[in-house]
């Protein structure tokens, strides 16, 4: 657990310096702070532990979003976290899934990226992918429908 103090000198050096960004890290903990256009830092936070992943910058396009709400004939398979909307593993990969996509309970649908961390995103019963409700790259809140299965 990153001690608070500790956390507060390292921003205020970071604010107090001419340093774009500050990465500490120990076998434990690893902190990222960036400078972003605004006044106050960007803070980051990720044990040791449990590796990042780079984020997949441009994933190609599942399919087009659609504006308007679930329809109301299917189930939604919905954001857990608040966190970046990737479609695909990788901008060479294809997309986990589109429209008419078949899945099974267990299968990967997308990545949501949360505080640097890819976090595969598994449908939680079979079906078929009626619609793709966010766009690649789309910041995505918690419990916001991201697919329509029937």
């Amino acid at each position: 657990m990153i001690d608070i103090e500790k956390l507060k000198e390292y921003i205020k050096l970071l604010e107090d310096s001419s340093l774009a960004v500050l990465e500490v890290s120990d076998e434990e903990d690893c902190i990222h702070l960036e400078k972003p256009t605004a006044d106050a830092p960007v803070v980051s936070y990720a044990p040791s532990a449990a590796p990042a992943a780079e984020p997949a910058a441009a994933a190609p396009e599942a399919a087009p979003a659609v504006e308007a709400a679930p329809a109301a004939a299917g189930r939604t398979i919905k954001s857990p976290m608040v966190g970046v909307f990737y479609a695909a593993p990788s901008p060479e990969k294809p997309a986990f899934v589109s429209v008419g996509s078949r899945v099974k309970k267990g299968d990967t649908v997308c990545i949501i990226e949360a505080m640097k961390i890819m976090n595969e995103i598994t449908a939680e019963e079979s079906g078929t992918i009626t619609e793709i409700l966010v766009n690649n790259g789309d910041v995505v809140e918690f419990d916001q429908p991201l697919f329509t299965v029937s």
